[in-house]
This record gives C-alpha cells, sequence and structure tokens, in this order.
C-alpha cells in the first residue's frame, strides 16, 4: 500500500531520509535539487517500514490537554486550566498557548522533587548509597543509573502510579550494588519488593511512556 502523503523538507543536505512524527506525520528530509520523482520512489521503496511506524504513532495513547480535561500524576488527578504554570490544589495551570511544553517543563520539575524524595527516602531505608537524583527526557526508558551511581529518571514517571514508581526506584537503586541484571541483581531488588515481578509486568505494559 503506498504512502499517501508526505511533507518534504529540503536543505543543504546531500542524502535522503524519512521519519514519522509523533503525530504520524511522514517527514522526508532530502537535497535542495532531488526531484520529487525520486523522492516519491524513495518514498515508496520504505513504505512498509513507514505504514508501521504510522502505525505506531496513532496508536500511542493521547493526552487531552484542554480546560477542563484530568490527568494523573503520581497518583493524584488534576483538573487542567487556563493560567500561569503551576499547581493549585487540585487544579494544574497551563498556558492557553504551547501547553504540551509547559506541561514537559513543569514536569520535569515535578518530577526531580518527587522522585528525589522517593529515592532518599527508600535509600536510607535498606542502606543503598547514590550519587543524585537527576532528570532526563529519556522515551525509552524509566530510569537509569551509572557505575558512578547518579540516577537519571525520565520525567515522564510522572505519569506512574506510586506503585510502579517505587519498583523503578529500587531498581536503579539496586544497580547501585550490583550493576548488571544477573540473578544477584533481582535479589537486591525482591529483598526490597517481594512483589517485584508483578510491579515489572505492569510496567511493560503501562503506555504512558507515549504521552508526551
Amino acid at each position: 500500500m503506498a504512502i499517501e502523503g508526505y511533507r518534504i523538507v529540503r536543505s543543504r543536505r546531500k542524502t535522503l531520509s524519512l521519519c514519522v512524527s509523533r503525530e504520524g506525520e511522514v517527514v522526508v528530509r532530502a537535497p535542495l535539487t532531488l526531484s520529487a520523482e525520486y523522492i516519491g520512489s524513495f518514498v515508496e521503496k520504505h513504505s512498509a517500514w513507514l505504514q508501521k511506524k504510522v502505525a505506531e504513532a496513532n496508536a500511542r495513547p493521547k493526552l487531552d490537554l484542554s480546560d477542563g480535561a484530568r490527568v494523573v500524576l503520581f497518583g493524584t488527578q488534576y483538573t487542567l486550566a487556563s493560567g500561569r504554570t503551576g499547581v493549585k490544589g487540585t487544579v494544574l495551570y497551563l498556558p492557553e498557548a504551547g501547553r504540551e511544553e509547559a506541561l514537559t517543563r513543569f514536569l520535569k520539575r515535578f518530577s526531580l522533587e518527587v522522585m528525589r524524595i522517593l529515592t532518599d527516602r527508600i535509600a536510607r531505608t535498606y542502606g543503598f548509597r547514590h550519587a543524585g537524583v537527576r532528570i532526563s527526557s529519556a522515551r525509552g526508558r524509566w530510569g537509569s543509573c551509572n557505575k558512578e551511581g547518579m540516577i537519571a529518571y525520565s520525567f515522564r514517571v510522572a505519569f506512574l502510579p506510586p506503585a510502579l514508581c517505587e519498583y523503578v526506584a529500587v531498581h536503579e537503586l539496586s544497580h547501585t550494588v550490583v550493576f548488571d541484571h544477573s540473578p544477584a541483581f533481582w535479589k537486591v531488588v525482591e529483598e526490597v519488593l517481594p512483589d517485584w515481578k508483578s510491579r515489572r509486568k505492569a510496567l511493560k505494559s503501562n503506555g504512558s511512556m507515549g504521552y508526551l
């Protein structure tokens, strides 16, 4: 099946490239002088891959950011309203324009505050040592820990329920003891969370990584 529509972005590049935006739009980046016919042939040649990516984009959960819509962050439900970015009670205020960008900026601050408190509490309770907590924009994983013990969480953890945030934090803290995913690592996880398998399964099936 052919790709019905796509957007061409020309620049002083030498090669062609294809990508599918989060909204499902096919974008072709092409050299300035390359013919439309050649570009069309290139797109058609990769139509199967493009259709798969468009389908994946369309299947992502959509986040309603209109006034009155509700969003659940760290297990608490907030109602969206127009205003200067911030929370008052259970109302989350976002500007009328650029709401997705404003929400992303807010979540980076909010997630850092919440996950730092959670990580430190678990570390104190179970004797873990870590080098600090930071927030990333990672899309492919909820968290990571480097060999120095610095833990990074995707700001998208804000969309997870508290039990899964706890699992992510324990998982990364356990890497400060065992850096790989050997049986010894999972033993450390289990000492803190005996039900880690069910939480891990729930996390894998959670679609909120694709919200933003």
